[in-house]
């Protein structure tokens, strides 16, 4: 499957591409940033009354930043659908990124890159991401 990278500004292109995020309960599209330095999925914790999650009840962890600064997000579980393309994966809810000045959250190497083969072609300004759950 493909999806277009999206503009930001005249000179900002950005492999962001929209999932819904599922709890058990309830489904909310949501924009990622596709980033293959990223450790793990980290998603806004403003996020979490949509999906009637209570994020501070995760276990908690601590990331860096590339500016050195820590902060605190707490583990979740919640399922994704990226394409039709349905799994289940854990997530860290952030509190300290707000959604005006980061509009979306971040997808890495686990969570995402261990279930889809992912290939980012700038020149074309589209992703194309193939599930590896359904390669025998």
């Amino acid at each position: 499957m493909k999806f277009r990278y999206k503009r930001y500004d005249i000179d900002t292109l950005r492999p962001v591409i929209e999932i819904i995020v599922k709890s058990d309960i309830e489904k909310l599209p949501y924009y990622v940033l596709v980033d293959s330095g990223a450790d793990f999925c980290l998603f806004h914790a403003e996020i979490d009354e949509a999906l009637g999650i209570s994020v501070d009840t995760g276990e908690v962890g601590v990331v860096k930043g590339i500016d050195g600064e820590c902060s605190s997000y707490y583990l979740h579980k919640v399922k994704i659908d990226v394409g039709g393309c349905e799994k289940e994966i854990e997530v860290g809810f952030l509190p300290t990124i707000a959604g005006k000045t980061f509009p979306y959250g971040v997808v890495g190497q686990k969570g995402f890159f261990e279930h889809f083969l992912v290939s980012f072609n700038l020149l074309k300004q589209e992703i194309e991401l193939q599930p590896t759950f359904f390669i025998a």
